[in-house]
């Protein structure tokens, strides 16, 4: 793969510096001035850009902005302010998934018995337009500070329930290497806990972030998974590829996390493309979620019937390994539900028919009844019933 031509306004730019992903992140664009001077701003995206501007702004690195098309573009949309996002609906939350609600203290969600959330940074590369904590990122008042994360480290080691801390923002590669493998290894202390996750939208949006020096400093403390959040196959530059193996060469177990939004990526060929991509790179597609009801998403969500038609056009025509699973996260706090394709077409006593990947009824039969198999009272097998002879020496 050939490295993605630039922006115009950053080819003079020298290697070192664009590859830098310390300069990429100074060199962000957060300003409507800026931005007009690179990009031939609609009216529309100008009015949202100053609609917007205190509520949840804009953030774009050079290198995310030099994917952008024409205003349909998938990835400018992702990151664009539009004046769409003024439209309020009924079902709009600031805080959808209850994250706040179920934070025993400041800087951790702890929603599932097993898994918390851990928050590190209040800042990302990029300021996805339908980002679900819009009323944190970007907000210097929601950074966590040193006693925030103490206060948090302290609850996972009275709370050993806890085996799984994903460690989310903002987005935690935002941190110093320093910052972010001292905060590694103090949950690699903790003995619950077994599996520590890193979200980030790095590999998409800043896959200069992705450095060896800091695989080879986080490897000490696997296993750590990643998951990340790629939502388009226009954002399957070499760059990101070339991201995601070296993840996976240092041993991080890589899945994806995509958003459903509407008019962007709500095609079954878009989701297979995409999948295809992240599998050629060792990227598992995991989630498929339905985008959450957070204020200034009206235009991008789309009905989960959706969802459910791009996995029952997927099933049958890509490898399983390329279909996520499709869920949604209810609000409220009510945690994820996935959603299938209902096959079935009909049921007579044991007999089911259902619909295959081609279309066509194929008939299945449930097993009959029989004492041997433990069905309708039968004897159950346990394992005091089972001889065993002890191999000889």
């Amino acid at each position: 793969m050939t490295p993605t031509p630039r922006h115009p306004a950053f080819r003079s730019v020298p290697d070192a510096q664009w590859n830098d992903w310390r300069w990429q992140l100074r060199h962000r664009i957060t300003k409507l001035e800026q931005l007009e001077a690179v990009v031939d701003l609609t009216e529309e995206e100008r009015r949202g850009i100053v609609a917007r501007r205190s509520e949840f702004s804009f953030a774009i690195t050079p290198y995310y902005l030099s994917l952008f098309g024409g205003p349909d573009c998938p990835v400018r949309r992702q990151a664009v302010p539009h004046a769409d996002e003024v439209r309020t609906t009924p079902e709009d939350l600031a805080d959808p998934l209850a994250e706040d609600a179920h934070a025993p203290v400041a800087a951790l969600t702890h929603r599932y018995p097993d898994r918390a959330l851990l928050y590190v940074s209040h800042t990302c590369p990029v300021y996805c337009r339908h980002c679900t904590r819009q009323r944190k990122v970007g907000d210097a008042r929601s950074a966590p500070s040193r006693d925030d994360l103490d206060d948090a480290f302290a609850y996972l080691e009275k709370t050993p329930a806890v085996r799984d801390v994903l460690v989310s923002g903002g987005d935690p590669l935002s941190l110093s290497d320093d910052r972010l493998v001292e905060i590694v290894a103090r949950l690699r202390r903790i003995p619950s806990v077994e599996i520590i996750r890193l979200c980030t939208r790095n590999p998409v949006t800043l896959p200069q972030r992705i450095t060896p020096e800091l695989l080879d400093r986080l490897r000490a403390y696997h296993p750590i998974y990643v998951n990340t959040h790629f939502n388009h196959p226009k954002e399957g530059t070499a760059e990101a590829a070339a991201a995601l193996e070296r993840l996976a060469d240092a041993g991080f177990v890589v899945g994806n996390q995509m958003v459903l939004l509407a008019g962007i990526n709500d095609r079954p060929e878009v989701v297979e493309a995409l999948g295809r991509f992240l599998l050629r790179h060792r990227a598992r597609p995991y989630y498929m979620f339905q985008c959450d009801p957070v204020r200034g998403t009206a235009h991008l969500r789309t009905p989960v019937e959706r969802g459910v038609e791009i996995v029952d056009a997927l099933r049958g025509r890509v490898s399983g390994l390329a279909i996520p699973h499709f869920a949604v996260d209810l609000p409220g706090g009510g945690g994820k539900v996935t959603l299938v394709p209902d096959r079935q077409l009909a049921r007579t006593g044991r007999v089911r028919v259902f619909r295959g990947a081609q279309g066509a009824a194929h008939r299945v039969a449930d097993p009959e009844a029989n004492a041997s198999s433990g069905a309708e009272g039968g004897p159950e097998p346990t394992c005091s019933s089972v001889r065993t002879r002890t191999p000889p020496r």
